[in-house]
Formats: structure tokens, sequence, C-alpha cells
């Protein structure tokens, strides 16, 4: 907590960067105004996050690349890399950045000197010290302290290292590792080929160690620059010389390679991966065979450079950019390619298919739905309508939409319906053609409304039999589905609800009415977890778990763990931003909202003290996600509820908490509140920091918040430069929107479409040190079917209905409760009519541009 003080009032020391040294790249001093860097990749560290709470990995790999190769200095146990351990096993290819648990980390090689004598990677790792690493986006180097130093970089498909070793050390060799990982490993074989070449395969899976039986696998091929002059191979702990195949034993099958050091002191190789085949491997390497080490380097810089420049910032201290662009790079690591260079890849059904478009896989959906897919269908539009199709592969091939896909394997880890938002979000952005777009419709409609009979493979919705007829997930706990809705039935039930409304956007947008109207019906879902006798920090109503026949399950304490997926339900009283006000209503109304989320967030210490507010009165710890009533900014549930505060009337308050919420992100390796999660995490703060947000997930709409940055640059694939002003845009201290200007005139509400931000051009944006009217009762609308929500209509289909087991969902007009024996219909009527009056009468300024300040 000292620490996060003291990062804060450093700065509140640092003035607005006008100029920067030269080797920065941020600024020059002879041009008028903050400048956008030379060179945006020489501000990202990598190492950021490289701990138990971010997982973060600090080795090379391509923008949604294949391989991300990188140094390990543990196995089993959450990342590979752990920046406190001074001891590297090896570098292996493949890395999920930011995940909570074990896994991945495939075909491990390490270089060594003298006589190999164990397989054992504790006794072939070497030590180091972070000064004697190198790390830049796409480029990984370390001088171990015997002397060795190894180079890594990566192409899309490829890993490419190089190892120099010091003279006069004997015998030079390389160590490949392919039956043991960062993870379970259940099979695998290595060949050597001729006397340049390895290769082989491995299976894995049982993500975290805790899904059972899902797998993947994924092949190699590596190719020398030099011949070796010895080898030899080892299964378990037998080490055979001269022998050119091993399989896996209890838990490894791997080869040594021997050069001779008169030949020279470098060994290079560039190795293939494929999830098709080794051949497939072979394929890519030869696709992608870069003419040097150096080229490939330069590949990759040049790559990262671009991807960076996408998005780019100007103004702020170097810390600050060195936090937003490291955050950048993470957010643009994955979803990851699966597809060979000729579209091949191996399907949910372990199948080999080919794809028109690049598959990609690797999609933590329940983490990345949130921020991370809305990143990339803004910056890459073409990548993410290719994500959908290989989601659309997924279905065709294995029978149903991902949850949580690794590899071609499901693991069906964590809750809700992820896949549904995160679809509905690239098609409301008009990315996908109108056959996608039904085809993955259809999959998606057998997704919310069905469950698979073969739950061993996909789990689907398994709450779906009780939710469908109820409107909640009945609780119950099933052996053997730790994560499962039914076990988190309060959490999954609120999950269901935002994903079917998102939906219903989807379905009317394609014509579907009867189903839109279905789907629309269950956009307030969450009400029917609502119960207004449960109390906590002196507020009075909270979303509690049910049985499958209403009754509460479990103990209803809001602040206390209970069904409800890593968070209390103070955590998640706030999902449910498809319609913020019907939730406001449960609470009392804007005021009591407002109240609440002010207790949530800790308003008063915000105001005063921002980084006292984040690092003493928030979740501060990546794991410590029950038994707490505060705002956990390092988990996925709660990264919208900063912006709830847009439909209370006080959407100011929102860039206040995103200023004290920026003090838990700094540019050092601890600067990660939580796991990254595939880049959800610093999705996030980019979004924060850039001053847009899409708080209600499949909308396709953006709040706007005061900007932390005087200038940014956003440049689409294909599409537009977008650019943002801030003038005097200072992180270090509270800043408020006063009034929005794009080239349609004066924005008269606080949000943007997805099409109006594409053509918005210059947005210029005027902060305040004071709090501003702007943006007040001008939030986006409850989302819903085209034609079912709008101004001046309520669609039947979302009127109240009589709810089975519910108790009442309101408050009367002065905050008391309703009387015990009232109906919840006769209090969802109330409710409604307060929405039907306020649709029909739109708020000032709902106008995209209304010439006006706000």
């Amino acid at each position: 907590m000292r620490a996060l003080k003291r990062v804060f009032t450093a700065l509140l020391i640092a003035t607005t960067v006008a100029t920067a040294s030269a080797t920065s790249g941020v600024a020059n001093a002879k041009e008028q105004g903050p400048r956008f860097a030379d060179d945006p990749t020489t501000l990202v560290d990598t190492s950021i996050g490289n701990n138990g709470d971010g997982t973060t990995f600090p080795g090379a790999a391509a923008p949604f690349g294949m391989v991300q190769l990188s140094p390990d200095t543990q196995l089993n146990k959450y990342a590979s890399y752990d920046y406190q351990q001074d001891t590297i096993l090896g570098f292996s290819h493949t890395h999920l950045s930011g995940v909570g648990c074990q896994t991945m980390g495939n075909f491990r090689f390490m270089p060594t000197t003298g006589a190999v004598t164990s397989s054992d990677p504790a006794q072939s790792g070497a030590k180091f010290s972070h000064d004697n690493e190198t790390r830049a986006p796409g480029y990984y180097g370390v001088k171990f302290d015997n002397g060795i130093q190894a180079e890594l970089t990566a192409t899309q498909r490829t890993g490419q290292h190089r190892y120099t070793y010091p003279a006069g050390s004997g015998p030079q060799n390389v160590l490949i590792e392919a039956g043991e990982s960062n993870g379970s490993t259940y099979a695998g074989d290595i060949k050597v080929v001729g006397n340049d070449t390895m290769e082989g395969w491995v299976q894995g899976g049982n993500f975290c160690g805790e899904t059972g039986k899902e797998r993947y696998r994924i092949f190699f091929s590596a190719k020398f620059d030099r011949k070796f002059s010895n080898f030899g191979t080892w299964t378990d702990g037998t080490l055979t010389p001269d022998r050119r195949e091993a399989s896996r034993g209890a838990k490894r099958a791997g080869a040594w390679l021997t050069f001779d050091p008169a030949k020279g002191d470098q060994v290079g190789t560039s190795v293939g991966l494929s999830y098709t085949s080794v051949d497939g491997a072979r394929l890519n390497r030869k696709a992608e065979q870069p003419k040097s080490f150096d080229k490939a380097r330069t590949g990759a810089h040049d790559a990262w450079q671009d991807e960076l420049n996408r998005m780019r910032v100007a103004g702020g201290s170097t810390a600050d950019q060195r936090t937003y662009y490291s955050a950048l790079y993470h957010s643009l690591l994955h979803p990851s390619i699966g597809s060979d260079v000729d579209n091949r890849y191996r399907g949910f059904d372990d199948q080999v298919h080919r794809a028109d478009s690049t598959y990609y896989q690797m999609f933590s959906l329940w983490d990345t739905y949130r921020s991370q897919n809305q990143l990339v269908a803004l910056l890459h539009p073409d990548k993410a309508a290719d994500m959908a199709k290989s989601v659309l592969h997924i279905y065709l091939d294995g029978g149903w939409l991902p949850r949580w896909g690794l590899g071609n394997g499901e693991t069906n880890v964590m809750s809700g319906d992820p896949i549904t938002p995160w679809i509905v979000d690239i098609y409301n952005r008009g990315l996908l053609d109108n056959r996608t777009s039904r085809q993955l419709f259809d999959a998606l409609w057998k997704n919310v409304n069905e469950v698979p009979a073969d739950q061993s493979i996909f789990r689907g919705r398994d709450g779906n039999p009780t939710y469908v007829e109820n409107g909640w997930v009945g609780y119950q706990n099933l052996p053997g589905y730790k994560y499962g809705d039914s076990r988190q039935a309060g959490s999954a039930t609120l999950e269901y609800s935002l994903a079917d409304c998102a939906l219903s956007t989807m379905a009317g947008g394609l014509g579907y009415q009867d189903k839109a109207a279905t789907l629309a019906s269950r956009c307030d879902n969450f009400t029917k977890l609502w119960d207004p006798d449960v109390t906590s920090q002196g507020f009075s109503g909270f979303p509690v778990a049910k049985n499958a026949d209403g009754t509460v399950a479990g103990d209803p304490d809001p602040a206390q763990a209970g069904a409800f997926h890593e968070g209390t339900a103070w955590q998640y009283e706030w999902l449910a931003q498809q319609d913020p006000q019907t939730l406001f209503g449960l609470m009392g109304g804007q005021a009591k909202a407002e109240q609440r989320l002010d207790k949530f967030f800790d308003m008063p210490t915000v105001l005063t003290d921002p980084a006292k507010a984040a690092s003493e009165s928030w979740v501060t710890g990546a794991y410590d996600y029950h038994n707490n009533f505060a705002f956990n900014p390092n988990n996925e549930p709660d990264f919208h509820t900063p912006w709830m505060y847009t439909w209370t009337g006080a959407p100011w308050k929102t860039s206040a908490v995103l200023r004290a919420m920026r003090t838990l992100f700094t540019d050092s390796v601890y600067g990660m509140p939580g796991n990254d999660d595939l880049g959800a995490t610093s999705s996030l703060l980019v979004f924060a920091m850039a001053g847009i947000f899409e708080a209600q997930p499949g909308s396709a709409n953006y709040v706007v918040t005061a900007p932390m940055f005087e200038k940014v640059e956003i440049r689409p694939e294909h599409g537009r430069k977008i650019s943002i002003e801030a003038p005097g845009a200072n992180a270090s201290k509270l800043q408020y929107v006063s009034s929005v200007d794009t080239n349609k005139g004066m924005l008269g509400r606080s949000w943007l479409s997805h099409k109006d931000l594409l053509r918005s051009g210059t947005i210029k944006i005027k902060l305040s040190d004071k709090p501003t009217s702007w943006g007040v009762n001008a939030a986006p609308p409850a989302m819903a079917a085209p034609g079912l929500m709008s101004w001046g209509a309520v669609p039947p289909a979302r009127r109240a209905a009589p709810r089975r087991n519910s108790r009442p969902t309101m408050r009367s007009p002065d905050g008391t409760a309703p009387a015990h024996g009232e109906t919840s219909r006769a209090s969802s009527e109330q409710n409604e009519d307060r929405r039907r009056r306020a649709l029909e009468t739109p708020p000032k300024g709902h106008d995209v541009y209304a010439h006006v300040h706000g």
C-alpha cells in the first residue's frame, strides 16, 4: 500500500511531458505540443506482470501469433516465468499471457556446455540476472552467469533461437524436452532427423490441473543452422546416446544435440509449430523461414511498431506512456493463430480441417468479452471477423460453441455465457457477412436454450433447464463440475441475462422478431434474484442465489462467498448493465444507487486521495475474490462498474474512479493488479486511459470519459484515423469532461456508437478540474432488439410478467420498501411505468450531436 502511495505521489510530481529523451522517443522539444513516440516499442516493458499476480511472460511473440517463445523459471505453477527467481530452465514455445494457473510451455529448449548427464531441467538450468536480460516486443535476450547468451525472436508460426557460447567452454549442447510442459502432459514423441533437424509432438490438457478430460496436441519441427556432431535421446531419466527416437514415459521425453566448438561459437535454430501434424510444422517453418535471426528480429519489431501505432498516445509522463504501451502490447497477443500457412487446423473433433481464412484459438471468453474483444474489433476488424468465423468452425466441427477453448479442446472452465456477447459485439459492429451472421445466430440460439447431451466434452449453459423455465439458474452441487453454472447459480443467472439481452439485438438485426422478443423478455431476469430484505453496509436489497424451487440457496450475505463465481453479490449486483435503470429501481432509485456506488468505491476517499482509495479501500489481492463488499479492479466481473455512474446522473465520478484505478497500474514488474487473462486487464487500462469504453458488452457503444493523454490517435485497419484531443490531460490529477466536440458538432450525450466513433474524425474534449454537468441524464439506452426498445416504446416482451417464487422487486418513489404482501408484478409494473415515461420523454441532449455545451 505504501508503495502504491509513493507511485501516486510520483505521478503527482510528474508534469505533462512535452519533451523527453531521444532514447525514449516520446517527444521533441522543438515541436509544439506533445508528440507521438517515434518508436512506441521502446516504451514497452514485457516484464510488467511477470509475477504471481499478472502472470505474464517476457519472451518473444508476434501479434496474435501461434508462438510465444519465452524463458521458464518454474513448471506447473502459474506462469512459467516468475520475476523473483534466478534460474532459467529453458525456453518453451507456447505461453498464455496472464492465465492464473499452469498451462502450455511446450517444447523447451536449453543451451548448455559440457557433458550431458541428466534430463532433469533443475540440473541443466542456468543462473541469470535481470541486469543481463534484454526485453522488447518480439525479442528476448539473456546472458547466463555461465557465459552463454541466448536470444529469441518469433514469426507468426515459428520460434527463432540464437545461442552464443563462450570460448573454451567445451562441447556446445542444446537440450530439447518434448514430454514435460508447464502443465499436465500425457504423451509425446521426439525424433532426431538427419544431422540438423529435430521433430516431435506432445499431448497436453487438463487446464489448470482441474478440467479433467480436455486435451490438445501440438507438433514441432526444428532445423539448426549447423550440423550436430553427436546426439542422444531420453525417456524419463534414462539417457541413450546415438538413439534417434524417444517416447514419453512417466514424465519426460527429450533429446540432446552436441555441436563442435571448433566450427563456431553460435548455434541457431528455426522451430516451426503446428496443431495439425509434424508435416504442418515443417510447412510453417519453411514458409516463414527468415533469411537470418536479425531479419526475423527486425520483422517482429516492425510488426509490433505497426500494432502499437494503431492506438498511439502523446502527452503524459514517461511512466504513463510506458504503462499504456505495455498494456496495449499485452492486449494484442491473443487469440492466437491456430491454422497452418495453408489454413489447415485441428478442430474440436480432433480432425484436421481447412478454413477459408485464418483460424484462431485460445479463447478466454469469460475474461475477454468484457474488454479485449472490443479493442481487437476496433483496431483489427478483419481479424475480429476471422475470430468469429473460427468460433463458428468450432461449432460446426464439435456441435457446440466454446466457453474457454485451449488449442482444440474445450476446458469448460469459468461460468455464464461469455461467447454470446463476444459474438454479438462483432456482429453489431457490422463486421460479419450475412451468411456467417445467420450461422452464428443459429449456434447461439441453440446455446441459450439447450444443453449438450455429452457434458464431458462441452458443458454449454448447464443451468439452462431451470433458467429457461424459471428465469434463474437453480443451484445444485454437481459432482465433477467445480466451475459449473449450477454451482455458480447466482453469477450465472446474471451472465445469462446479459447474454440473452445482447443476443436479442442480433436477432432483431437479422429480422428474427419472435426470437428477439423471447430473448428481450430475459433482459431483466436479474430482477428475479433480487431479495429486498437482504441488508449490508446500510443498504437493502441484493441478488441472492436460488434453488430451483425459488428458495434461497446458502448464506445470502452479499459480502460473503457464495454461488457467485470469483466474487460476491456486492460485486456482482452491478452486472445488469444491459438495463441500469431497472437495476437502480431495485436499489430504491437513481440517487440511492449512486450512494451505493459511492460506498462501493469509497468515493469520499477517491476525491481526496485516489491512491489511498485504490490501495486501502478496494480489493487489492489478485485472488481475493470473496468476503468483501468493495470494488475489485483485479477481476473481470467488476471491470464495467466505474462506468455505472453514467446512468446515475453523475458521469464525472467515473472519471474520478478511473484516475484512482490508474494508480494500481505501473511500469514496474509488479505493475499489473491482477491476472492479465489474455489481455483482458490490459485492455481495460488501454480504454480507461484513452477515454472510451464499452460498458455494455454487445452494444457496440462507447461511454466517453476524461482521457489521460493530451492526444490519442486510433487508426483502425483499413479505416480512417480518429483523433482524440484533450489539452491539459494529466493522469496524475482528477479531471472531468466539460464538453465534447466532433466534426459533427457538440456531443450532447455521454456516449458514441461504434459507427459514430469511426466517422467522428477529430474529437476535442475539454477538461475541468472540477465536476461538471456534462453527460448528465444522457447515458446509453437499455439494450434490446432494434424496434423493440426505442424512444417512446416499451416492447410487450420486456414488460413485467408474474415471477414465480420471486419477491417484490421495486421500491416506492420515496425509497421505502413495498409492503410485504405486494406482488412482484405490481412493483415491476410500477417500474415499467417509470421507464416508459422516461423513454417517452428523452432526456435533454439525447440527440447524438446537440449544439450545446454539457
